[in-house]
This record gives C-alpha cells, sequence and structure tokens, in this order.
C-alpha cells in the first residue's frame, strides 16, 4: 500500500501476482468454449520459391475439416509494422504483387480450420503444394553485391534500407593518430524464447466485430493491420490483449492476429459459423513464425591519439533483415548511433545497410540494434586501451559523451546525461583499479595458464526511449471518478500491453498518487480497442514516460472535474512526447531522441582453460532509471 499519501516510488505488490501464482490468470492459450474450433498453419517449411498451385482436396474431404482459406482469400493480402511487403498467405490468386512467392521457410501458405487441434493437423499435412523452387540469398555481402536475385520488386541491390553519418573529415585523421584498431565484429540471430508462445481466440462479438484475444504489444496497431488486410473499418475488428507470457520485442510484429481474424471472417460468411476459433502454436512453429535479432557485420576502425583522445571512426555495418521489413530500418538507426558507444568523435563516417536476404525475419529485440552497436564499440575501447596500455575505465572517462559534446550525429544528447556517473559508480563498487595499466587489476599469468584463470570486463551504454528520428510519440489514457464526496472508485483506461515488465501496476501507481487514493481504489481496463485508444507500443523503452504521463494528465484533468462537482468525472489525456528528426540523408545531423537511459558494468568470471566453461562469479551494474515508479520491479 502506499505510504504517507505517496505511491510513486514506493514498492508495492504487483497488482497481476496473486492471479499468477495461483494459476487464475489467463494466458491467450488458456481460454477455452465448449464450441470451439482449432486453426492450424500450414508453413512454406522452405526458403525461397514460388508457390504454383495448392491442392486442398484430400484435406477439405478429411471429416471434421470445416474450412481450407488459402492467398485468394484475403481482400489485401499485405502487412508489415513499417511498410506492407509481406503476404499474409502466399500463393496463386494473391492481390499482392509477388503474393505467389515465398521468401523464408516461416511464411504461411494455408489456415485450416477444423473441428479439432489434431484434425487440423491431420489436414495442413494433406495439403499438396507444388513449389517453383528459386535460388536462395543466404549470405549478406552476396545479397549486395549486385549478382544476387531481387528479393522484392524495386529493392535495388537487396538493400531494404541504407543510413550514412558524415561528421568532420575521417581521412584526413588517420596520419595523425598514434593508434589504429581495425576490426570486423560479427553478431548472430537471437531467439527471443519467451515463455508462452504464439496463440489465441478469435470470434464475433455481440456488436458484430471480429474480436481476437492474443498477445502483443501494441493492441491498435494490430486492429490497425488485421482491418487493412480484410478491407474492413477498424471498428469492426476488436483486439483484447489476455495475460502475456514475455515479449522482448518478438510481438511487436504480427503472427497469429491476422489469419485468425481471416478464419473468423470467411467461416461466418460462407457458413453463417460463429463458433469461436483458437490456435496455438507448438515451440517449433513459434521459433518458425516470429522474427529475431538482427545479426550484423560490424567493420570498424578507429584512431586516437598517444593519450587515448578519440579521433576518427569509419563503420560499416550490414544488417541481415531476413525476408521483409518488420522494423529492419529502426532498429539500423539504433546500431548508428551506438557503434561509436556513448564517445564523443570529432570525425565519422558510418555507412550502414539493411539487407533483403531468404533468412529468417529480423526484427524487434531487447535493446533494438543497440547490442549490436554497443558490443563493437565496447570491444573497440577494450582494444585501444590494451594497445595504449592505458586503463579501459579511464579510458571510458576521458572520452565520454555529457551535455556539452556532440554525439556522433553531430548534436549535443538531451539534458541529463549520467554516462560519466554509472562508469564512475560501476568501477568505485567492482574495485576496479583505477589509473592501472591493462592487466594489473587481474593476475600476471604465466604462458602456460593454470586450469582456472580469473577476468574482468568491463562495459558502458546508452540506449533510445522512444522510436524517435522523426516519429511523433504519444500516448492516450482516460480516467474516470465514481463516488460522492470522496473518490469509491477511479477507472484507469490505458491501453499499454503488460508484457511482464509490471506496467500496469506502475500505472496504478501514478493514478492513485495523482487522486490521493490508495491504489486498491484503481480499476485497471486495459489492452482493449473497444474502449482504449493508442498508448503506443510495449517497446523502446518507452511506456512507462509516455502512458505514464498521460496517466498524470489525464488524472489531473479527472480531478479538476471532481472538485468542480461533477460525476462521474471523466478526462482523458493524449501525451506528445518532444520532437525528434530523422537523419540526414546526406549527413546523418539529426536529434534522433530526446531521452536515453545510460549503464554501464562490470563482470567478472572464472574460465576453465581446459572445457571452455566460463563462471559468472560477480556483476556490478549501474543504471540510471531515472525516478523508478516501483523500486522492486526494477532492482536487480
Amino acid at each position: 500500500m502506499a505510504k504517507n499519501g505517496k505511491s510513486i516510488g514506493q514498492s508495492i505488490k504487483r497488482l497481476d501476482a496473486l492471479g499468477k501464482v495461483t494459476g487464475q490468470t489467463l494466458y491467450p492459450g488458456d481460454r477455452n468454449a465448449d464450441d470451439e474450433l482449432w486453426c492450424k498453419i500450414l508453413f512454406a517449411g522452405r526458403p525461397h520459391a514460388r508457390v504454383r498451385r495448392i491442392d486442398t482436396s484430400k484435406a477439405k474431404a478429411l471429416p471434421g475439416v470445416i474450412d481450407i482459406l488459402t492467398a485468394e482469400d484475403i481482400p489485401i493480402n499485405q502487412y508489415g509494422l513499417q511498410i506492407p511487403d509481406q503476404p499474409v498467405l502466399c500463393g496463386p490468386g494473391s492481390t499482392k504483387k509477388g503474393g505467389d512467392v515465398v521468401r523464408f521457410v516461416g511464411d504461411q501458405i494455408a489456415i485450416i480450420v477444423a473441428e479439432t487441434e489434431k484434425i487440423a493437423e491431420e489436414a495442413r499435412d494433406l495439403i499438396k503444394v507444388d513449389f517453383q523452387n528459386l535460388p536462395v540469398v543466404d549470405d549478406l555481402e552476396f545479397a549486395m553485391s549486385g549478382r544476387a536475385p531481387q528479393l522484392h520488386p524495386g529493392v535495388l541491390n537487396n538493400v531494404a534500407e541504407y543510413q550514412r553519418v558524415r561528421k568532420g573529415d575521417t581521412n584526413a585523421m588517420w596520419d595523425r593518430c598514434n593508434v589504429i584498431i581495425e576490426s570486423v565484429y560479427q553478431t548472430p540471430f537471437q531467439e527471443h524464447a519467451y515463455l508462452q508462445p504464439e496463440a489465441g481466440t478469435a470470434f464475433i462479438d455481440d456488436e458484430g466485430r471480429i474480436t481476437v484475444r492474443c498477445a502483443g504489444q501494441w493492441s491498435w496497431e494490430d486492429q490497425q493491420q488485421i482491418a487493412h488486410a480484410l478491407d474492413l473499418p477498424p471498428d469492426k475488428i476488436r483486439v483484447v490483449y489476455d495475460a502475456i507470457g514475455g515479449a522482448f520485442g518478438g510481438r511487436e510484429d504480427m503472427s497469429v492476429q491476422i489469419v485468425m481474424a481471416l478464419a473468423v471472417l470467411r467461416t461466418y460468411e460462407r457458413y453463417g459459423n460463429r463458433r469461436p476459433l483458437k490456435i496455438i502454436w507448438n515451440r517449433e512453429e513459434s521459433i518458425l513464425g516470429h522474427c529475431k535479432r538482427h545479426p550484423m557485420i560490424i567493420y570498424s576502425k578507429w584512431g586516437a591519439k598517444s593519450d587515448g583522445t578519440l579521433l576518427a571512426a569509419d563503420t560499416r555495418i550490414i544488417a541481415d533483415g531476413g525476408a521483409y521489413m518488420y522494423t529492419s530500418n529502426k532498429v539500423l538507426g539504433n546500431a548508428v548511433l551506438t557503434c561509436t558507444g556513448p564517445y564523443e568523435f570529432p570525425n565519422v563516417t558510418i555507412d550502414a545497410y539493411a539487407v533483403y536476404t531468404n533468412n529468417l525475419v529480423s526484427g524487434a529485440f531487447r535493446g533494438f540494434g543497440g547490442p549490436q552497436g554497443h558490443f563493437a564499440a565496447e570491444m573497440q575501447m577494450n582494444k585501444l586501451a590494451e594497445k595504449l596500455g592505458t586503463d579501459p575505465v579511464e579510458l571510458r572517462l576521458k572520452n565520454v559523451l555529457d551535455e556539452d559534446k556532440l554525439s556522433v550525429v553531430g548534436t549535443t544528447i538531451p539534458g541529463g546525461v549520467s554516462m560519466d556517473q554509472v562508469i564512475r559508480k560501476v568501477g568505485w563498487h567492482s574495485n576496479w583499479n583505477y589509473g592501472g595499466k591493462r592487466g594489473e587489476n587481474s593476475p600476471d599469468y604465466p604462458e602456460e595458464l593454470p586450469r582456472f584463470v580469473k577476468g574482468q570486463g568491463f562495459a558502458a551504454g546508452f540506449k533510445n526511449i522512444g522510436f524517435s528520428f522523426g516519429y511523433q510519440e504519444n500516448s492516450w489514457a482516460e480516467v474516470e471518478l465514481h463516488g460522492d464526496t470522496e473518490i469509491e472508485e477511479a477507472i484507469l483506461r490505458i491501453a499499454g500491453a503488460d508484457v511482464g515488465q509490471g506496467h500496469h501496476t506502475a500505472m496504478a501507481q501514478i493514478a492513485a498518487e495523482i487522486l490521493e487514493v490508495e491504489v486498491d481504489k484503481i480499476t485497471l481496463q486495459t489492452s482493449d480497442t473497444a474502449f482504449t485508444q493508442s498508448s503506443g507500443s510495449a517497446s523502446a523503452s518507452r511506456l512507462t514516460l509516455m502512458a505514464g504521463n498521460a496517466v498524470k494528465e489525464a488524472a489531473e484533468f479527472a480531478m479538476r472535474k471532481w472538485r468542480s462537482e461533477e460525476r462521474p468525472a471523466r478526462a482523458e489525456a493524449t501525451w506528445l512526447a518532444p520532437k525528434t528528426t530523422p537523419f540526414d540523408p546526406d549527413t546523418g545531423y539529426s536529434v534522433p531522441n530526446f531521452a536515453y537511459g545510460y549503464v554501464a558494468e562490470m563482470v567478472e568470471v572464472t574460465v576453465d582453460t581446459e572445457t571452455g566453461f566460463i563462471t559468472v562469479d560477480r556483476v556490478v551494474c549501474a543504471d540510471d532509471v531515472g525516478k523508478a515508479i516501483n523500486p522492486d520491479q526494477i532492482v536487480g
């Protein structure tokens, strides 16, 4: 409960905790109906091919099969979070040009609707697809070489996105550098592996809306994409989020939402069927069907003076976007911002490419391009410290960005830069040997190493808050107050998804503080497009700030009406974030973000030199989180 009338900054129990630990909370796959039908998806299973013919006759003849839907059943066969470059279903009869081509193994071919899950699976296996295999493009360098097949119409050299930075005169600096570090780094695919695989139910509600209950990260955006593909007004689509078992960026893009809505629409139109539909992906289908972290190749060349002052950086980034855009343009932007780390370089050249391939699609994943960029930058910084014979922490502090220094894109960082503070905090608490030469804080190992050796690593970084790059961030909330002389109930309507991070509890705390009531008087109505507007995505480290300010303003407006004797007192608010600007296409100059988060970390490990097994002995981490709404939810 709140203390001294304060809710913000208090470590109250999460509002969803009891339901989750007792098993009462319902996730999308937990909902059951006596008369439900089941859906299964036929995936392409091959990386690049033209679908010449789909024979569903044997599958449709199987007892218990209700219908099988293919590309010709979709009014507008395209979708995508950034651009609509992906078919909902691949095959002949598509309304999308090139929609008969599968571009990765996870492309979807058909939807099977049946009485049971088992029958749907059997029917799926009876579908015969005549494929014409096409050349597979799976190598990044080859994909953009000009010799590879063009995977999307009008996309030259398969480059989905190109970004560049030109700051100062990099070429003129190399002769002035006393030390030059030149390296190539590669980062791999990474699977989100959230506990709850993709699942959901869909039905036509009492108001005639196609209703999809699922898990995602932005209910309003899901609604828009479903409506577009089905060629229906958005108010004919209702999206409701049940409890969400993790996301990490992997639920930003569509998975089962559109196909479920399509199946409901077609079975109703053809057979008058109002029975609910259900789908649950198994783990294999989940891994196949949703995006991964972008693999990247990063060519990095840094130059510095003998005293450690950074002079120049030349970086080339190639990101594997996979078959479709998803969020590759945004991820690439963050990799550009972070590939020189949180450090000042007066001279910078960056060329960055997101490339289409026939590999698994890449999309949002914790950090959104920042981990890849920072990995290269921090490796460069450590190599530079080793070559200079200087302490890597001191080298970072010497070059770290602050509010007066120009970032890689030629503008200063918004106020509140604490990069040097988190670095010093970690150095202090980890007993790092400040000022020592590289290696003095570890044993001086002989030429033949003992079996177990210890080592320390240090890294620092910063991260965007919000999508930014010119996108106008906004978030909506509504507060409705009931009671007579005192507030007996406060209904808080928000659309922000609680993907496990405790968002709903934090929003209730903000509302309670403004309304001067206990948190238990807050009734949450969340993530249902029938009565909430857009709070934006639960991603890009944006939701507490954006939705929190919307809740604050809505609560303040509602209190004014309450004090004016309005009953019930209802108010809504849309909070607009400070404006940002996109990259200048020639120089990269921009104000890309209005705020950042800052972090530094030291890790101490023991390495078994015989087996290569690594044991993490100690981690010291300092994060600037701003104001902690609920400290227990962020302390690690």
